[in-house]
């Protein structure tokens, strides 16, 4: 009976153990979104012709940054809403042309429809890169001082307009 007493502490030692392993592994959706870092400095080229960084943001006022590519299939499938996003959000939203060619990114806009203010270009993904890009699509929101307040991995949905629309300051519904 006295062994079993020093092997509840081991016992209970190794099932946090496994429990913390398993949290690491499979965290829950939102776990690791919370963001409070300056956005990068780079500096990308516009496709209009001239260059822009977003730290901090030109004009000062929130803006959202979506990383899209004419390549990519959740890009097409979020672009409803992004769309509904400039409707609401005039000049707060710009594009970034992820490893991609400019014509490619054209014809994706064109055919889709552009919902962007501006389009930066990132041929060789080191703008991404300094974003901590993990794969397009996501989007940010960067305040009009230069932080990242949201970001938003994958393709948009409802909810995640939500967020992103509060977060360029919409009144709350």
């Amino acid at each position: 009976m006295s062994r079993w007493i020093f092997a509840l502490p081991v016992a209970a030692l190794v099932l946090f153990g496994l429990l913390g392993a398993w949290r690491m592994l499979y965290p829950a959706k939102g776990d690791f979104e919370r963001v409070s870092r300056a956005a990068p400095e780079f500096v990308f080229e516009l496709r209009e012709g001239g260059e822009i960084s977003f730290a901090p943001p030109a004009d000062g006022q929130p803006v959202a940054v979506n990383l899209f590519a004419s390549w990519c299939a959740p890009c097409e499938a979020e672009h409803k809403y992004l769309m509904q996003l400039s409707q609401t959000h005039p000049e707060q939203l710009t594009g970034i042309l992820y490893k991609d060619k400019p014509e490619n990114g054209d014809a994706f806009l064109e055919r889709l429809g552009n919902p962007f203010t501006q389009v930066a270009l990132d041929p060789d993904g080191k703008g991404g890169l300094d974003f901590g890009l993990t794969g397009v699509p996501e989007t940010f929101v960067i305040s009009g001082e230069g932080e990242i307040l949201l970001h938003i991995a994958g393709p948009l949905d409802e909810t995640s307009l939500q967020k992103i629309s509060e977060a360029l300051g919409a009144p709350r519904s």
